[in-house]
C-alpha cells in the first residue's frame, strides 16, 4: 500500500509540476512574442533613422543647383517703350498704330520677366531670357482663353540708354509685327 501511495504522490506531483510547466511555457511564449514585436518595431525605427541620415547627408553634400537669375544692370529697371505696327493682317491692329508703355525688366528667383505697365496698370508679363546679347520675351494665353494670343519680342540692338527690336503678335489665325524702341527712364 505504501508503494501505491508513493506512486500516487509521485504521479500527482508530476502532474502538478507538469501543469506548472505548461503555464510557464505559455508565459515564456507570450514574452517571446512581445519581444519579437518590440524587435520589429525597433528595426522599423532603425530603418527610418537610416533613411533620415541619408537624406540629411545628401542635403548637406549637394550644392544648391538652382541659380538665381537676374537681368544685367544695363537692362534691369524701368524703360519707356514706343511700339509701332509695321505690318498686319489682323483687324485688331492697323499699320501705323502707336502705343507708348512703361516696361520694367525684373526677375524673381527663377525667371526673368518684363512687365508692361500702362497708366499705372499692369498690362502683361512676359517671360524672358538673354542669349547671345539678345533679349527674347514671350507671352502666351492659356488654352482656356477665348482668343489664342502669342507674343514674341526680340530685342537685338542693346545699348545702355536704348534697346530696339521687333514684336510679333499672333491672334488666332492672324499676325501683326511691330517695331519696338525702349529708352531708359530717367525716374
Amino acid at each position: 500500500m505504501l508503494k501505491n501511495l508513493l506512486f500516487i504522490i509521485i504521479t500527482i506531483s508530476f502532474f502538478l509540476v507538469s501543469c506548472n510547466d505548461k503555464k510557464k511555457e505559455r508565459d515564456l511564449l507570450m514574452r517571446e512574442k512581445q519581444l519579437l514585436e518590440k524587435e520589429k518595431l525597433f528595426a522599423q525605427k532603425e530603418s527610418e533613422y537610416q533613411v533620415l541620415l541619408k537624406m540629411r547627408d545628401s542635403i548637406f553634400s549637394k550644392k544648391d543647383s538652382v541659380k538665381a537669375v537676374a537681368w544685367p544692370d544695363e537692362i534691369k529697371g524701368q524703360w519707356t517703350g514706343k511700339v509701332i505696327c509695321t505690318e498686319s493682317n489682323c483687324s485688331d491692329y492697323v499699320v501705323g498704330d502707336q502705343r507708348t508703355d512703361n516696361w520694367e525688366f525684373d526677375s524673381d528667383s527663377i525667371q526673368l520677366t518684363a512687365k508692361i505697365i500702362n497708366n499705372n496698370n499692369l498690362v502683361r508679363v512676359y517671360s524672358g531670357k538673354l542669349e547671345n546679347n539678345e533679349i527674347k520675351l514671350n507671352y502666351k494665353t492659356d488654352s482656356t482663353s477665348k482668343k489664342q494670343v502669342e507674343m514674341n519680342v526680340l530685342l537685338n540692338e542693346i545699348s545702355p540708354n536704348k534697346i530696339r527690336g521687333t514684336r510679333t503678335v499672333t491672334v488666332d489665325q492672324c499676325m501683326a509685327k511691330f517695331s519696338v524702341e525702349l529708352l531708359r527712364s530717367t525716374k
